[in-house]
């Protein structure tokens, strides 16, 4: 009876086959995301000249690249999103009540592997986003964080890396990649990657991965999971005055 108040799984072989235009999409992340992390630095004067300050040339940057990307993906996965959709539809309290539990649950798993780490330290990725927020304004984050960032990434790393990867390796070994990759993702470029700072992605990628693959594989579910955690922060991030932010950080042991 349990099984009976999840999202039924909608096995559909032909929609996790790899296209041509998965491939592209593909293709086109790691491209533009290596390009930048390689030549980022010799890029950083001429953007400096053309935005009107470091902020703003970080967030043109990163929205040209998850729109360009998010395009693609949505082109190759709009069938997927359109019977995700369909198929949340059927279960509208089901998804209302399970999405913010995931997330609540998300929150819960970060803190205690965090505890247990003996260690909380903030992430580049995460300190930059602080500072982001001090010169861009919330409604131009928004799109970029919540509705298109969360939208790539759970193309990219549960929709091919398990959806469809999966038909041709383990599930479980593409499960291990999909958090693994997801968290490297979030760090990449520190000058010192340690297990403290991975730690609070390895518990988010976990939870999206599970949440993924227990509703039968169903993108929508695990991206509207990903895009709720996305605004929770970003309401964080603009409620609570950066000077705050400082004053817990200083005090972490």
């Amino acid at each position: 009876m349990a099984t009976a108040h999840r999202i039924p799984p909608a096995p559909q072989p032909e929609l996790y086959r790899f296209k041509p235009l998965d491939f592209a999409t593909l293709v086109t992340y790691v491209a533009i995301a290596g390009f930048f992390a390689v030549a980022g630095e010799l890029l950083a004067p001429f953007l400096r000249q053309i935005a009107p300050s470091p902020a703003a040339a970080s967030y043109a940057v990163n929205l040209l690249f998850y729109a360009s990307v998010g395009i693609l993906a949505f082109l190759a996965a709009r069938k997927v999103v359109g019977r995700d959709v369909k198929v949340l539809a059927t279960r509208p309290w089901f998804t209302l009540l399970m999405v913010p539990a995931a997330v609540i649950a998300m929150m819960i798993l970060t803190a205690l592997v965090v505890a247990l780490s003996g260690e909380a330290q903030t992430s580049q990725n995460q300190a930059g986003l602080q500072e982001l927020a001090q010169q861009i304004p919330a409604w131009l984050m928004v799109p970029l964080l919540v509705v298109v960032g969360p939208f790539v990434e759970e193309y990219i790393f549960r929709h091919l890396l398990i959806g469809k990867l999966s038909r041709r390796v383990n599930i479980w070994i593409c499960c291990a990649l999909s958090v693994v990759l997801f968290a490297a993702l979030h760090i990449v470029g520190q000058e010192a990657v340690t297990f403290t700072a991975l730690l609070p992605y390895l518990a988010m990628g976990a939870t999206l991965v599970f949440v993924y693959v227990w509703t039968g594989k169903n993108l929508m579910f695990a991206y509207f999971v990903h895009a709720t955690k996305n605004l929770l922060a970003v309401v964080f991030i603009y409620a609570i005055p950066p000077e705050v932010f400082e004053q817990l950080q200083q005090v972490q042991p």
